[in-house]
């Protein structure tokens, strides 16, 4: 049985080989494009469950591939490039791409962005309980609770807001802009260091150690990602 169908998009040969293979042994179907318009004609006639997107590309590049996937279907997006610039990277994010893993990179981490991305668009049927567990911490969202081996840790509305945002969205990089949107309002879109402050109060409210995050990460430039899995229910 198919793992889904992964679209690889990359005008270098070498890349669109071993990403597939790579796809293929772990049970994947896997269909291929070298270039952005063979891209959106293989996506319209494949419906591919996920897209491996790489950035620099002739004639239409991933950016404006992105942006036309995006007004068309909600197919996860998955950019691959050497651009390490992260405002190349929060421009995919803000046309709509899912996550960004940059070149080169190993396909384990690829393999690991590929499942997660894939769990986030294919939910299982029945809704099931937000609670995040990691040592003696315990972060139930349905309660609205936050403890620490048994005691309960008090959060300010607006850290609650912060962190329900990021836990609801579990392995996926928020952007600056998308976190202060969510939270603060249109308002406050740039205000980045209002953003960072309450990123570290949280941080030393729920982490062990704050300055080796494991709930909360950084992606340096760029936004934040939340680290945790919701706890599989029994």
């Amino acid at each position: 049985m198919s793992e889904g169908t992964v679209l690889v998009v990359d005008d270098e040969e070498h890349i669109r080989r071993a990403v597939g293979r790579a796809l293929t042994g772990r049970g994947y179907l896997v269909e291929q494009a070298a270039d952005g318009d063979a891209a959106l004609s293989a996506a319209e006639a494949s419906a591919p469950d996920l897209v491996v997107l790489d950035l620099n590309m002739p004639v239409l590049d991933g950016l404006a591939v992105t942006e036309r996937l995006r007004k068309r279907s909600a197919v996860p997006i998955l950019v691959l490039s050497v651009r390490e610039d992260p405002q190349d990277k929060v421009a995919a994010l803000d046309l709509g791409a899912d996550d960004y893993l940059t070149k080169p990179f190993s396909i384990d981490e690829l393999m690991a962005r590929v499942r997660a991305l894939l769990r986030r668009a294919n939910p299982s049927g029945t809704a099931t309980p937000m609670v995040f567990t990691l040592g003696g911490l315990s972060i139930d969202l349905d309660e609205h609770r936050v403890e620490r081996d048994g005691e309960e840790i008090r959060l300010t509305r607006t850290e609650w807001s912060l962190l329900e945002t990021l836990a609801r969205h579990p392995g996926k990089l928020l952007t600056h802009r998308f976190l202060l949107e969510e939270v603060w309002g249109a308002g406050y879109a740039d205000d980045v260091e209002v953003l960072r402050v309450f990123v570290s109060q949280l941080r030393r409210k729920i982490e062990t150690e704050p300055g080796r995050p494991r709930v909360i990460g950084t992606d340096l430039g760029i936004g934040y990602r939340w680290l945790l899995s919701p706890r599989t229910p029994p």
